[in-house]
C-alpha cells in the first residue's frame, strides 16, 4: 500500500496550506536510467553511498545477478511446483476474505468522513467477524507465502522510562499508533495478522477490485493525490484524528505507520517524518526483520513482479517480530513532533541493532536509476 515502488503517478502531489506531506508517502515512480546522468562511481561506490537499499542474497543486485547450477535447478523446480500452488491458495484466501466482508457490510454504507470512508467502525458481530476472520486469514496467507512460524519477542525494558523526565502513567494507556520499520509489502500482511490496524493507502485502492472492500473494512486512511478543496482537513489532520481516537477509544481501530517513508534491506533505518507524532499520543514500536539464506524478503532494489516470484519459490521465509513496550512521550516530545520522532527511531535502532542512514527515498531514486543504467550497459 505505501511502497514507492509501483508506477502510479509521474506528478508530485499538490500542496496546500492543509496538508502536512509527513504523512503522505511518495508514490511517484523510480527515475529511469536516462533521467539521471551516470557518474564514474563503479557498483562498490554506490553501495557504501547508498547501504540501506543494498541487495546481498544469492539472487544478486536488482535480482539479476548469475546463479549457481545448484540455484537455478531449486528455483527451476519451485516454479513449477510451489509457484502455481501457492497463486492459487493466495487467490482463493483473498476471494474468501472478500466475500467475508461483503456479507458482513451487506446493506451498509461505509462511514463517511472528509473524503475518507471505512467500515472500521461498524460495530457488533460484523466488526468481530471482520477483524477475526481478517487476522487468521492473513496469518493463513502468511503460512502460504512460506513464513511456517514467526519469531516473536517482547522488550520488558525500556531505557526510555528511566529519563528523569519521563513520567509513565499508573494505569497503562493504549497507544494511538504502531511505528514500524519497513522492510517489505510483507509487513502489512504481517500487522494484519498481528493487530489488524488500519493503513495510509492510495485513493486508488479503494477501487480496487476485491483489495478496495477489503481496505475499507481495514479503515485505511486514503491518500487523494488530485488537489483537495479548500474546507478539506487534509490526510495529516485525519490521521492525527485517528490516531488520537485509537488512544482514546479502545474500540477503535489502531493506526499503522511506517514513518520511513520507503523500504529498506532491513539493516537500516531511515529519518522518520513527524506525521504519527503529531497527535502526542503514545506509540507502539515494532521491528521488522526477514533473516534469509539464500531470497532476501525485503523490498529494497528490486522489481514487485521478480520479488513475488522468488519469494513464492523460495521453501522457507522467516521473520522475527520485536515489539518493545509503549513509549510515552515526555511533555517536551509532545510540544516537538520531531525530537519525538528521532528519539523513538533511536530507540528502535538500539533495540533492533538497526544502522542509523540519513538517506531516503530521493537516494533510492537515484540509485535505482544509476542501477538501471550500468545493467542495461552491460
Amino acid at each position: 500500500m505505501e511502497s514507492e515502488l509501483k508506477d502510479l503517478n509521474s506528478k508530485p502531489p499538490k500542496s496546500n496550506g492543509n496538508v502536512n506531506t509527513d504523512t503522505i508517502p511518495d508514490h511517484r515512480p523510480l527515475l529511469k536510467s536516462d533521467s539521471v546522468t551516470i557518474s564514474s562511481d563503479t557498483i562498490q561506490e554506490m553501495e557504501k553511498k547508498y547501504a540501506a537499499y543494498v541487495r546481498r542474497d544469492v539472487y544478486g543486485t536488482m535480482g539479476l545477478g548469475e546463479l549457481t547450477v545448484k540455484e537455478k535447478l531449486l528455483l527451476g523446480f519451485a516454479l513449477v511446483t510451489l509457484l502455481p500452488i501457492r497463486l492459487i491458495l493466495a487467490m482463493t484466501l483473498l476471494l474468501l476474505y472478500y466475500f467475508i466482508c461483503r456479507v458482513c457490510t451487506l446493506f451498509y454504507s461505509p462511514n463517511r468522513d472528509d473524503e475518507q470512508e471505512d467500515y472500521a467502525h461498524l460495530g457488533g458481530w460484523r466488526r468481530r467477524v471482520i477483524v477475526f476472520c481478517g487476522r487468521r486469514l492473513s496469518r493463513v496467507l502468511f503460512f502460504v507465502f512460506g513464513f511456517y512460524s514467526i519469531t516473536d519477542s517482547s522488550h520488558n525494558h525500556n531505557p526510555a522510562s528511566e529519563k528523569e523526565d519521563k513520567q509513565q502513567p499508573g494505569e497503562i494507556e493504549r497507544p494511538g499508533v504502531i511505528i514500524s520499520n519497513h522492510v517489505s509489502y510483507l509487513d502489512i500482511l504481517y500487522h494484519m495478522s498481528s493487530s489488524f490496524p488500519s493503513f495510509v493507502a492510495k485513493k486508488s485502492v479503494s477501487k480496487l477490485p476485491f483489495v478496495g472492500l477489503i481496505s475499507k473494512c481495514l479503515g485505511c486512511v486514503y491518500v487523494q493525490r488530485e488537489s483537495k478543496s479548500s474546507d478539506s482537513k487534509g490526510v495529516s489532520a485525519v490521521v492525527t484524528e485517528r490516531i488520537q481516537e485509537a488512544h482514546q477509544n479502545k474500540s477503535a481501530p489502531l493506526m499503522m505507520l511506517f514513518p520511513e517513508g520507503t523500504t529498506t534491506n532491513g539493516d537500516f533505518l531511515l529519518p522518520f517524518k513527524t506525521g504519527g507524532f503529531l497527535a502526542q499520543a503514545p506509540v507502539q514500536p515494532v521491528i521488522l526483520k526477514y533473516p534469509y539464506q539464500r531470497f532476501s524478503p525485503a523490498w529494497d532494489t528490486i522489481s514487485g513482479v521478480r520479488h513475488l516470484i522468488f519469494l513464492l519459490c523460495q521453501f522457507v521465509n522467516y521473520m522475527e517480530v520485536t515489539q518493545l513496550p509503549v513509549y510515552y512521550p515526555s511533555q517536551q516530545e509532545k510540544d516537538d513532533p520531531k525530537l519525538y520522532a528521532n528519539n523513538v527511531r533511536r530507540l528502535m535502532a538500539s533495540e533492533g541493532n538497526l544502522v542509523l542512514s540519513d538517506i531516503g527515498l530521493a537516494e533510492k531514486r537515484i540509485y535505482h536509476a544509476a542501477l538501471n543504467g550500468l545493467l542495461s550497459q552491460c
